[in-house]
């Protein structure tokens, strides 16, 4: 059976389907016996359906302004002695 840390890093990949059949299965194992778990998954997916129903906002003027970072990136370094 998998430890709580192990269920963790396997959090991401078993909720975009990344997970091997046999991953799946020990995961699965685990969540029906451990609440915190459990509890863990459903917060993870709350927080995907949330970002996935959040507008996407176009950055404007995202050259401009990735100019203006590289333009200061190199003042600091010619004023750096």
């Amino acid at each position: 059976m998998l430890t709580c840390k192990e269920q963790v890093a396997r959090s991401s990949d078993f909720l975009d389907g990344q997970l091997s059949f046999r991953e799946r299965l020990l995961v699965r194992h685990h969540l029906m016996f451990c609440p915190n778990c459990r509890r863990f998954i459903r917060q993870m997916r709350l927080v995907q359906a949330t970002l996935r129903a959040l507008p996407e906002a176009p950055v404007p003027e995202l050259d401009e302004l990735a100019q203006r970072l590289a333009a200061a990136q190199r003042d600091s370094r010619s004023e750096k002695p």
